[in-house]
């Protein structure tokens, strides 16, 4: 499916954006390995979260779902039934990796599997810790790609130091920590975002926090809980990009998480220089939330790099669209998990603006923008890959005549109907 964008006039209105993805996985997951009904309410929609919901149903999971609503019956940690058929997680990385972790502990065999592009994405930073825990997997190239094979064992814990900052490693370890003898450490070169941790001690897990180690203990059991979803801020990240670059916008983003471990997009966007205030915050079972109003701007180019680019990691194409409309030069570095996303999107975002007369170089561990562009519409990919669709969308925006996305459909995955609310309710 091709989706065109042009010009839009103006920016302004309230927008509620979808619910937190990392958020709503994990909402299914650890409602399923609890004890009795948890409520969700702001559950995401969107294609990889329903993935969770299905492959939690082949574990023998009530789940029952109304729209943004959803109830599931948990079993407790050892209530999950062998799967009859392969466990399918679709483009959703976070199942994979997450599942994995939670399987590793059960009394039975998982087959699981995803499309063309999970089977692509590297599996042993997850696959080899399991291991030293005691899990018997295997799968394409000795585990490194699904689909995966995991025959429940009986663990034992490990303290682990993560040789990347990622949030999908350290919970797949954590998950299989609640099934482990003894206490189950992480430690991380900088701290990823921190969903897990925060949902679990809501369900009663015992997990301590330390700067970027993190342990947990062997559970009896969970304890089901109500969870309501913040606005996912990742999705938020393409209006609060449109709104600065735009000569006209005024928008206010209401209900967003404001987890600090997320809050990247917002740091970077105010260094450069961005008309952006939080106007409200409160906290909703121990996420911060807040309303958030971003004003056109006058953006300047800036470096960053290091510790900030876990917290922003998802971000990154749509800031590579804000740099084309900076002045100066802005340059992205340490940004190497990139190349292993749904595409490689340090070389997808930047090889697509420069189809739109962007002046932008790849590195080879993130970006180099030239801003001040002049951006015309072109034929554009998306790659499959949500977050470089939506980007291109804000691209497309700000460019002169029309931009058109092939396979926009994507967008889907964590964010459906958002071609509607940027150009339908918006102009």
């Amino acid at each position: 499916m091709e989706k065109e964008v042009s010009k839009i006039p103006k920016l302004t209105g309230k927008i509620k954006v979808p619910g937190d993805k990392s958020i709503s996985h994990r909402a299914i997951m650890f409602g399923a390995l609890a004890w009795g009904k948890t409520n969700v309410k702001g559950f995401l929609q969107g294609e990889d979260c329903l993935s969770t919901i299905k492959c939690f149903r082949k574990l023998g999971i009530k789940i029952e779902q109304n729209n943004d609503e959803v109830q599931i019956w948990g079993k407790g940690l050892k209530g999950l039934t062998e799967p009859q058929d392969i466990l399918d997680v679709g483009n959703s990385g976070t199942t994979l990796r997450l599942i994995s972790g939670i399987l590793a502990g059960q009394n039975f065999l998982s087959i699981l599997t995803g499309d063309n592009s999970i089977r692509k994405r590297p599996m042993a930073r997850v696959t080899d810790p399991l291991r030293l825990m005691g899990a018997d997997i295997s799968g394409r190239e000795n585990g490194k790609l699904a689909p995966l094979v995991i025959k429940g064992q009986n663990l034992k814990a490990i303290n682990f130091t993560s040789p990347v900052a990622s949030a999908q490693v350290k919970s797949a370890i954590l998950l299989a920590g609640l099934y482990a003898e003894g206490i189950t450490e992480v430690n991380e070169p900088s701290k990823s975002r921190n969903h897990t941790e925060i949902m679990l001690k809501s369900f009663g897990a015992e997990i301590d926090e330390v700067d970027n180690k993190v342990r947990i203990k062997p559970m009896p059991n969970l304890q089901a809980q109500d969870i309501h979803v913040p606005g996912d801020i990742s999705s938020a990240a393409f209006f609060l990009v449109a709104g600065a670059i735009h000569p006209s916008a005024d928008l206010l983003l209401e209900g967003v998480g404001l987890n600090p471990t997320r809050t990247g997009i917002i740091d970077v966007l105010q260094q450069m220089g961005a008309n952006l205030e939080i106007t409200e915050t409160w906290t909703s079972a121990g996420e911060e939330v807040g309303n958030i109003r971003i004003k056109s701007s006058n953006l300047k180019g800036i470096k960053f790099g290091g510790d900030i680019i876990p917290r922003l990691i998802d971000e990154i194409p749509v800031i590579a669209v804000a740099a084309c409309f900076a002045s100066g030069i802005t340059e992205i570095r340490d940004a190497e998990e990139l190349k292993v996303k749904e595409s490689n999107r340090l070389s997808t975002i930047a090889t697509e603006l420069t189809k739109l007369g962007a002046k932008i170089e790849e590195l080879p561990d993130g970006l180099r923008i030239e801003g001040n562009s002049s951006l015309t519409g072109k034929l554009v990919e998306s790659y499959h890959d949500h977050r470089i669709a939506m980007s291109l969308a804000v691209a497309g925006i700000m460019a002169e005549g029309t931009t058109v996305i092939k396979d926009s459909e994507c967008v889907d995955i964590s964010f459906p109907g958002f071609f509607e609310m940027l150009v339908g309710k918006l102009d």
